[in-house]
């Protein structure tokens, strides 16, 4: 897990004045609304004797703990312990690790680490949820693997004509090449486009408009924000029809994922289109879903002559290369990936080195 970024971990719309508990980073925290409709996020965890927050209630802007009824304030001081008699004082370790919470974009960031509000990365920006004539839906789905390898799934382009030959991925089935791409750096993100045709036929509500044929050919671009953001746009032939997937992959566990999406779709934006939409989203990422849980080593290695590279693979290794670098700036709580064995006494460097030429030479033939 990384330190020191803001994680997209609920829809905006689940979080009441009731207590909810949410299960991420290996930590249960409790997210509630307050009089004023604004969002706290607190350690699901009353340090008197380790009761679950979530199961209490809001009292006024304050949560009460359901087991001694210890009452805290939002920035987790607590005001009051009810066995108590008045003269007693409140221990000043009666209090509650507090957590920064903003809304965006129909959901609830919550920033994990120990930057100043100045230093810390920024949320992802997705203006066009807030852009007239776009729709949005909404869905999720859990996955037994870990985050890391959801995360560079969504951003991978060469899987596609294979895992998905029976949806989104029928139309380059027979031409499965990628061609060359440049991958665009931001400090904590990157993003590539690539050009590729549209699936063979499209069905349902959208068939009668991009089934059209149009000599522009369909623009992909994928973009990742760490830590655990996806975004994958399709920039259809067809006037300005565009598509936006955005994707928060919160890391539950070291073995559980759970995946919060957003489509976006600036055409038939009436909601009887909505359906259509969340089950093509769900339908890919089913797909995904066997073969990302099977992958070995679980979590994506920490150096990348770990694991092979081609071109195809830029922004995967941008990925690598930026997480490597959160972990060489001490924000990983992660265990140590073993290194894999090499052939013939070969080191990680070498193999590393061989890599390096190998995609220069594929570059130049």
């Amino acid at each position: 897990m990384l330190t020191n970024f803001w994680y997209a971990c609920e829809f905006s719309s689940t979080i009441t004045n009731k207590p909810k508990q949410l299960t991420m980073l290996n930590l249960e925290f409790v997210l509630y609304r307050n009089s004023q409709g604004k969002v706290f996020a607190l350690l699901d965890r009353c340090p008197h004797r380790g009761a679950s927050l979530s199961n209490g209630w809001v009292e006024g802007d304050c949560i009460r703990c359901p087991y001694h009824g210890w009452k805290y304030q939002a920035d987790g001081t607590c005001i009051e312990i009810p066995a108590n008699q008045p003269s007693v004082p409140i221990p000043k370790k009666a209090r509650l690790n507090t957590y920064p919470v903003q809304e965006k974009y129909g959901f609830i960031w919550l920033f994990w680490g120990d930057l100043p509000e100045k230093e810390r990365p920024p949320i992802p920006s997705l203006p066009e949820f807030d852009t007239l004539g776009w729709r949005s839906v909404y869905g999720e789905l859990q996955w037994n693997a870990h985050y890391t390898r959801v995360l560079e799934n969504a951003i991978d382009i060469s899987h596609v004509p294979f895992i998905h030959h029976n949806s989104i991925g029928s139309g380059i089935t027979q031409q499965p090449s990628i061609e060359e791409y440049d991958v665009r750096l931001g400090e904590w993100s990157a993003s590539a486009t690539i050009t590729a045709n549209q699936p063979k036929k499209i069905r349902g509500f959208w068939k009668t408009i991009l089934n059209k044929q149009n000599s522009r050919p369909l623009k992909v671009t994928l973009s990742l924000f760490m830590p655990s953001i996806s975004r994958l746009e399709f920039d259809f032939p067809i006037g300005d029809f565009r598509i936006i997937l955005f994707i928060a992959h919160i890391p539950i566990d070291d073995n559980t994922t759970l995946t919060k999406w957003i489509v976006l779709r600036n055409f038939i934006t009436l909601p009887f289109a909505d359906q259509d939409a969340r089950k093509r989203a769900l339908k890919t990422m089913l797909e995904d879903k066997p073969i990302i849980e099977s992958q070995i080593p679980k979590v994506v290695p920490n150096h990348l002559a770990d694991e092979l590279h081609v071109p195809s693979d830029n922004l995967s290794i941008a990925y690598r290369k930026l997480r490597k670098k959160c972990l060489d700036m001490g924000w990983g709580k992660e265990s140590d990936v073993p290194t894999q064995d090499y052939a013939d006494g070969q080191t990680s460097t070498d193999f590393l080195y061989q890599q390096i030429h190998e995609i220069a030479t594929l570059g130049n033939s």
